[in-house]
């Protein structure tokens, strides 16, 4: 078997779920080529020695150019804030090396376009590139868009999908990178809404064509970041402005007539990690909650009316995507497992040589709804095409 030697450029909360993908792939699917953890980059020499002997990676660099202009690296995997996406990657591409990159794709539509015409270019040499909307992954989610597909609920009507966090609900959680606009391009919008806009038109099959909405940040100032890990940090002495939104509320229409509601928010007290979709259609529906991931609620409006109601169908059969696998019927799958269906959606895709998904095409996609909510916004609500 051929090896696929991968360098990883980034070592955070989002490091650590790739490796886990990385590790575990080869490991429960028969590859076509086995990934290796061959090299792990960041700018703290310590700190990423430190990730690298506790996830599996062979070698650390504190220099992501370097990684790219070696010869026995095949793969970079970027996992940095969103202000480095572009420049990585279109190095990565131009240098010769396949590269997954974490959603969204970029910080700007500007950005997210050069990536894209980037990855075009290098895909009329057989070297490709993905973006990663993990929950794509979760066999419930893959299994929902079988359904629609098949047309078990007919012609989709109306979808709503909601992505909801609370950990800025504390006025004292500190400036994290992810609260300023010249690292992350956007806040609960982009970080989780991406996921909400993808899963959306990943589960019905269409693009959302235009947007209606409004954005806001609901703590304007927060302390000083000391010292961060994932999601959380210590705060320091002074303060700083809050430079992107906490809250995104918004309408789209998708290209086949449908109307879609969304909200992103950071904001919602006693939510950790609820991303949630219903899809409505002529002849049923379909509705899935991350929080409970390993099922899906469908309900057929064809049935007699008296056995008519949502039926939660438990999605761990080895029918079901990817779950053969793993662990017999009933043995519940977690979060990690969507990074380790990624790898391996991955290296079968660049082992085939064929375009795995989604591509950077989509993510660009995905880049200009974010631009579009954002200029509706600006715009006090109105509708806006999508480019």
């Amino acid at each position: 078997m051929t090896s696929m030697r991968v360098a990883m450029i980034g070592y955070g909360f989002m490091g650590a779920a790739h490796s886990q993908g990385w590790r575990v792939a080869p490991r429960f699917f028969d590859l076509p080529a086995a990934p290796e953890m061959g090299l792990l980059v960041g700018r703290n020499g310590g700190r990423v020695a430190a990730a690298a002997e506790k996830w599996g990676w062979a070698e650390t660099s504190t220099d992501w150019r370097q990684a790219i202009a070696r010869d026995d690296i095949d793969v970079i995997d970027i996992v940095t804030p969103g202000d480095s996406h572009a420049e990585i990657a279109v190095a990565a591409l131009e240098a010769g090396k396949h590269v997954l990159c974490e959603k969204p794709l970029a910080n700007s539509v500007a950005e997210a376009e050069v990536m894209a015409a980037a990855a075009a270019r290098a895909a009329e040499h057989g070297v490709f590139a993905m973006v990663g909307f993990t929950y794509r992954r979760v066999p419930a989610v893959t299994y929902a868009r079988q359904l629609v597909a098949s047309g078990a609920i007919g012609d989709v009507r109306n979808v709503r999908a909601e992505y909801l966090q609370d950990w800025l609900v504390d006025e004292t959680a500190p400036l994290a990178w992810r609260l300023q606009k010249e690292h992350a391009g956007s806040g609960a919008l982009g970080d989780i809404g991406a996921h909400a806009i993808d899963l959306a038109q990943f589960i019905t099959g269409q693009r959302l064509t235009s947007v209606a909405g409004t954005i806001d940040t609901v703590v304007a100032e927060r302390p000083l970041l000391a010292e961060g890990s994932g999601l959380s940090g210590t705060a320091g002495t002074g303060r700083g402005a809050v430079t992107v939104d906490d809250v995104a509320l918004f309408s789209g229409r998708f290209e086949q007539g449908a109307l879609g509601a969304f909200v992103a928010s950071r904001m919602s007290t006693g939510r950790k990690n609820a991303l949630r979709i219903e899809v409505s259609g002529s002849r049923g529906a379909i509705a899935f909650d991350l929080e409970d991931m390993n099922a899906l609620s469908y309900y057929d409006d064809t049935a007699p009316a008296d056995r008519r109601g949502f039926t939660k169908i438990l999605v761990t059969e080895p029918e079901h995507p990817y779950v053969a696998a793993w662990w017999p019927a009933g043995h519940m799958l977690g979060y990690e497992h969507g990074f380790a269906h990624q790898a391996k959606d991955f290296v079968e895709a660049i082992a085939a040589g064929t375009q795995p998904t989604p591509s950077f095409a989509d993510g660009l996609q995905v880049q200009r709804v974010l631009g579009s909510v954002e200029r509706s916004s600006e715009a006090a609500g109105v509708w806006t095409a999508i480019d």
